[in-house]
């Protein structure tokens, strides 16, 4: 029987958990999608890095999603068989609610081991990533492929480009070229335009053929025409300034050792995903003991509130870490401490009361 009900239980545990993580999942993407739209819009990012900034997205909010989503599946299933009188059956038998967590917190240990994985190799690897892209695509928005029928600035507005339409080949027709250099002003008219770009992506090419150039001070009299059947434009694109690396996207390996109190945090936060699935285990089976005539529901408000405090206070541990308020010794790990007693002291006055 032992073997028979602890089987049930996972099944129903693990059922629970993979629905309530996958409507997490489909909340933060639905979430993300619109957040991501947004920036697209604002920044003119192509469809392709939408869906990756999607995608890494939801890797990284993945070591959130997944503890609360065992704390509630635990929740759930457990106040499930309070409210339907099947844990009440169990414990006439001898079988109590603590007997419970050997297999919960052998399939804890499982998640504990993938949320491991997620937080000191993916995260890290999928926020550098995320980075990157956004980098990259903003930089081509803003020196891409020119478009007809739309005035496109460069260098911070110093160049203007318009053409009035492109014909299938690619070639450029009507078009206005306007750059201002120490006060200058350089207007270039064209019938024609080709646009290259290097392969490093550092140096673009305007052509224009056949077109008249004008150059001069505004109100001053004395410009310049000048016709050409051949001009070229070059335009430098800004280089890639990278600062120094965030902690939440430096690898693993770059966290050990290291003295820093920023990358000392980082590594204790990481450490802290794991841990807060096991211990979240540990108080979700006796704080889903319900009273009678309880809701199956009513204990899903106060274990939502277990986790924001648990998670807020890593938080604010880490950014006292990295303040130097707290010593690395102390760290994170007070929290876990204290959710831990927590557990243990639900854990045992259930025994007690059983």
């Amino acid at each position: 029987m032992k073997w028979t009900v602890q089987r049930y239980v996972l099944r129903e545990v693990v059922q629970t958990w993979l629905a309530v993580t996958g409507v997490l999942v489909a909340i933060l993407v639905s979430n993300q999608l619109s957040r991501v739209l947004g920036q697209a819009a604002d920044n003119q990012y192509g469809r392709g890095v939408v869906f990756d900034l999607i995608a890494l997205g939801a890797i990284m909010n993945l070591s959130v999603i997944v503890p609360v989503g065992l704390l509630l599946s635990v929740v759930l299933t457990l106040g499930r068989m309070y409210h339907d009188s099947e844990m009440a059956a169990l414990q006439a038998c001898g079988f109590g609610p603590a007997r419970l967590l050997a297999p919960l917190f052998g399939f804890a240990l499982l998640i504990a081991l993938g949320l491991g994985w997620l937080a000191f190799v993916q995260v890290p690897r999928a926020d550098s990533q995320v980075q990157l892209l956004r980098q990259s695509a903003i930089k081509e928005a803003q020196f891409g492929q020119l478009d007809a029928g739309r005035f496109r600035a460069f260098s911070g507005g110093d160049a203007v480009f318009y053409a009035e339409r492109v014909d299938q080949e690619g070639v450029l027709h009507n078009v206005f070229v306007q750059r201002e250099a120490a006060g200058r002003i350089e207007v270039a008219l064209a019938d024609t335009a080709t646009y290259s770009k290097t392969s490093s992506g550092a140096m673009h090419l305007v052509t224009l053929f056949n077109g008249r150039r004008y150059e001069g001070v505004p109100g001053q009299g004395d410009f310049r025409i000048i016709e050409f059947r051949e001009h070229g434009i070059p335009i430098a694109t800004p280089e890639d300034v990278r600062g120094p690396l965030d902690p939440d996207t430096k690898p693993t390996h770059l966290l050990w050792g290291s003295q820093d109190p920023s990358d000392i945090a980082q590594l204790e936060f990481r450490a802290s995903t794991p841990l807060m699935a096991l211990i979240l285990t540990l108080v979700a089976v006796p704080l889903s003991k319900l009273r009678p005539r309880q809701g199956r529901y009513a204990r899903v408000g106060f274990a939502i509130v277990v986790y924001f405090v648990y998670s807020n206070l890593l938080s604010a541990s880490k950014i006292w870490v990295e303040k130097g308020e707290l010593t690395p010794a102390i760290g994170v790990w007070w929290v876990h401490a204290a959710a831990l007693a927590l557990g243990l002291y639900l854990v045992m006055r259930e025994a007690r009361t059983t």
